[in-house]
């Protein structure tokens, strides 16, 4: 008879006790993903350089309008504290000293993906449209297409759009301000 695999599932709580602890070494990339704590990929030269233009552009169009939080942590649920590329969220005073962002306080979530373009379709791209985050863009670096999510529901985004080379775009918080395909790649 074969034995039979036992997992633990881990809480917000314990994740942040642990990071406490010292558990994960100084740079590790992890993220805790439905009570599992993933290793993230290691960010290539595509990804980083699609960062980097994202974020200048981001911050140039939505000046005031938003936060843009860059690769750092929100808080979906008990058991789920991912690492987007960005969060954008809606302005806060304390700039969420307080508190990680929740699904409540994101207006987009993107991801940017070179290598990880299933994980992010398949695993994170399902567990934002169960949080009620209203949009999510994905970029798929390696083949310059931008994916647009929308109409969460609890299996995944209902709507999806994609956009290449001459398409322009917008983020559902702020029609009146256009993206292009040309900006972003």
């Amino acid at each position: 008879m074969a034995g039979q695999l036992l997992t633990h599932k881990f809480t917000t709580q314990q994740y942040h006790l642990m990071h406490e602890a010292g558990v994960f070494g100084h740079g590790d990339r992890v993220e805790l993903i439905n009570g599992e704590i993933t290793e993230m990929s290691p960010i290539g030269r595509k990804h980083a350089a699609c960062v980097i233009r994202v974020t200048k552009l981001l911050q140039k169009k939505l000046d005031d309008l938003v936060l843009v939080s860059v690769q750092n942590s929100i808080r979906l649920d008990d058991g789920s504290e991912p690492q987007p590329d960005f969060a954008i969220l809606k302005p806060r005073d304390d700039f969420y000293a307080e508190a990680l962002p929740t699904p409540a306080d994101i207006l987009l979530i993107i991801e940017v993906a070179d290598s990880t373009i299933a994980y992010d379709r398949e695993v994170k791209m399902p567990l934002y449209a169960a949080a009620g985050i209203p949009e999510m863009w994905l970029f798929d670096v390696n083949e310059q297409v931008i994916f647009g999510y929308s109409q969460p529901a609890t299996r995944g985004y209902k709507k999806m759009q994609r956009y290449e080379q001459d398409d322009n775009f917008f983020m559902l918080a702020f029609p009146d301000i256009s993206f292009s395909w040309q900006e972003l790649f």
